[in-house]
């Protein structure tokens, strides 16, 4: 399947692999599409180029850029450069090499993160644009509940989004630190230029909620007159969402955006126990529930990269939320 010409400006929303997921099925949908990614990592190659430089984590940024390459060989083989680790018994030992490229540069450009990424994306052939969420490094605060296991009813507050999204209990909500990042002009104007935002799939308070707390860009997605498509996950994740149902996922996302309209909720047909249920709660939202097929043959989490185009399209195509329904429903 490949993107018709031109196509709805479609900005999606989130991080790491789920994001990635999603702008390789959306890629194949619309030329206008534009990449919003969290900047809260502080683990792995990321984690250690942001100590040492003071720079905003690039691994995400990375795959986003890696996943908007297209399908042909120089596509195919920038993509997976910028993805090659280096193994070794030294200093460049578990470091992307698009981590590196990144951040030499910014720093040839003196800092300026979007032009850098510009730059990339245009040595890539990126099918799209990719910017960060905000212009400064992030940390995740998030509480939780029975993070030692020997006090289960214990409510606690764990730092960082690598603690976050490994903990032992169950996360309750996060926040940002600092509380009031300056979002990302950028992303800001494209939310608001937008005929469509996507949010998700993706860790869920680690890399989808986020974006709803950098104040300019939860803002601004509450008021686009863009429509708005929450993806959900295709499984809970330990740590962040074990035993989640698909509602309980929208509850979440709804407490931490109180207010904000979702047209779209999107969701496999293998994750929805009790479809009544979340109906109701989409709809409290303002939106409706559309279930599709979206997993890969044999791979229950991962998307299907064509199956979830197909959805986002059958989805877009559709004027409105009493016309157009999709298929699937």
């Amino acid at each position: 399947m490949s993107a018709p010409d031109g196509g709805p400006k479609v900005v999606a929303l989130g991080g790491g692999h789920g994001l990635a997921a999603s702008l390789s099925a959306l890629r194949r949908v619309t030329r206008e599409l534009t990449a919003v990614v969290t900047v809260a990592d502080d683990g792995g190659s990321s984690g250690r180029l942001r100590g040492e430089l003071g720079v905003l984590p690039p691994g995400d940024l990375r795959q986003a850029l890696a996943a908007l390459c297209r399908d042909d060989e120089w596509g195919r083989t920038w993509a997976e450069v910028v993805q090659h680790r280096f193994v070794s018994s030294g200093a460049l030992h578990g470091h992307a090499l698009g981590n590196l490229l990144l951040v030499a540069l910014w720093e040839r450009l003196g800092g300026d993160v979007v032009a850098a990424l510009d730059w990339m994306g245009r040595l890539l052939g990126a099918e799209g644009r990719v910017l960060p969420m905000a212009e400064v490094p992030l940390d995740i605060s998030a509480t939780v509940l029975g993070a030692d296991p020997e006090n289960p009813d214990e409510v606690s507050t764990v730092r960082g989004q690598v603690a976050a999204a490994t903990t032992q209990g169950r996360v309750l909500g996060v926040e940002l630190l600092p509380a009031d990042p300056p979002a990302c002009r950028e992303a800001v104007e494209a939310v608001r230029a937008a005929d469509w935002i996507v949010l998700g799939p993706g860790s869920w308070f680690t890399s989808v909620l986020p974006h709803l707390q950098v104040p300019a860009l939860g803002q601004a997605i509450a008021e686009s007159p863009a429509r708005r498509l929450l993806a959900l996950n295709l499984t809970t994740q330990a740590g962040e969402t074990s035993g989640f149902s698909a509602e309980a996922h929208v509850e979440v996302l709804l407490a931490h955006a109180p207010g904000t309209r979702w047209d779209v909720v999107l969701a496999d047909p293998a994750t929805v126990t009790d479809r009544s249920s979340l109906e109701d709660v989409v709809a409290s939202a303002g939106g409706r529930l559309v279930v599709a097929p979206l997993a890969s043959a044999g791979r229950s989490d991962a998307h299907d990269p064509h199956l979830l185009a197909q959805a986002y399209s059958a989805v877009f195509s559709s004027t409105s939320s009493a016309q157009g329904a999709s298929p699937w429903r």
